[in-house]
């Protein structure tokens, strides 16, 4: 791996919401990397700190009051050190951001041609006509049509699809070099959700960006990702090529992910889900975290706490048992 390859690296990044009496450890001290051109993705449970991890890069947290630590080096740049209006100029610019709900995503008091404009003239410096005319072309990029007539429209006169789609346009106006994209089809019916994928992944394609994939759907990672890290309590539990890890889990928690899901029952066969429930964040187990709802557990799970560590190329797994259960 040449260094001019790597475009985000991760390390020990951490999120603390709240006081130090209440503090809740959404992430805790988390490492990944993306590579340029790759799309990454991060998945597991509700509750896991997915979405934390990628609100982390651009301290997007909606008022909450957040401490972010580690570090977090984006082409050259520490993102940690960016505040006030530098940050404001990274947003949108260099790292943007797809949410999961497009209604609350947009404005609903804006027409749609001048929320894709905003972006381009705050960033580019372009007048409106001229970003207008930029998104106008943008929407044909992302396969709306009639794009002529969607600018002078608002949000809620669109179907679930469409802004979804203008979202994502809005995020590519400015070129980004990394497309974060949070939970991105949620909120859509199958057919939809498959159509948005697909875009997302020619997109990557024609302009070589990079993709940070939130979800807590494996379907998706194995549809759209190069790579995946499993979360569960705030920390990665493995990692590796999405296909190595959807075909041959390593960790006890991503198999039982696998495990539950339909395609993996055979006919006849009752589903299986998970027991128990995800760790309280403000008081998490000691050792392994997910040791108390895992059937491979032993004693020595519930005191001492794995680290990552290889399981063979390009595969990391953080379990004391990982050599016997492979």
């Amino acid at each position: 791996m040449t260094p001019s390859a790597r475009l985000l690296t991760v390390e020990g990044l951490t999120t603390r919401f709240g006081g130090s009496k209440s503090a809740v450890t959404a992430v805790d001290g988390i490492d990944f990397h993306i590579d340029r051109g790759e799309i990454f993705g991060l998945v597991g449970e509700s509750g896991s700190g997915k979405s934390a991890t990628c609100r982390s890069l651009l301290r997007l947290f909606g008022g909450a009051t957040a401490r972010v630590t580690g570090r977090l080096d984006f082409d050259g740049t520490d993102l940690t050190r960016l505040s006030g209006r530098s940050l404001e100029d990274f947003r949108g610019s260099r790292i943007a951001m797809v949410f999961q709900d497009p209604m609350t995503a947009l404005n609903p008091t804006m027409r749609v041609g001048d929320q894709i404009a905003e972006g381009l003239i705050r960033h580019r410096g372009m007048r409106r006509p001229e970003a207008l005319a930029a998104a106008e072309a943008l929407l044909v990029a992302v396969g709306v049509t009639s794009p002529k007539e969607r600018l002078r429209v608002y949000p809620h006169q669109l179907s679930g699809g469409l802004r979804q789609r203008v979202v994502i346009a809005i995020a590519l106006a400015c070129r980004p070099q990394l497309l974060v994209a949070d939970e991105p089809t949620t909120a859509l019916d199958v057919t939809i959700q498959d159509q948005i994928l697909k875009l997302l992944r020619r997109l990557r394609d024609e302009t070589g960006m990079s993709m940070l994939m939130i979800t807590h759907d494996l379907g998706v990672v194995a549809q759209t990702c190069d790579r995946v890290a499993v979360m569960y309590g705030g920390r990665i539990v493995e990692t590796g090529p999405a296909a190595e890890v959807l075909h041959r889990p390593m960790h006890p928690y991503t198999r039982a992910l696998l495990e539950a899901l339909p395609a993996h029952a055979a006919r006849g066969e009752k589903l299986k889900p998970i027991g128990g429930e995800p760790p309280n964040l403000a008081h998490p187990p000691t050792g392994c975290r997910f040791h108390p709802r895992c059937a491979s557990a032993i004693a020595a799970c519930s005191v001492r706490e794995p680290e990552l560590s290889s399981v063979g190329l390009e595969r990391l797994s953080a379990c004391l048992r990982q050599e016997e259960l492979a």
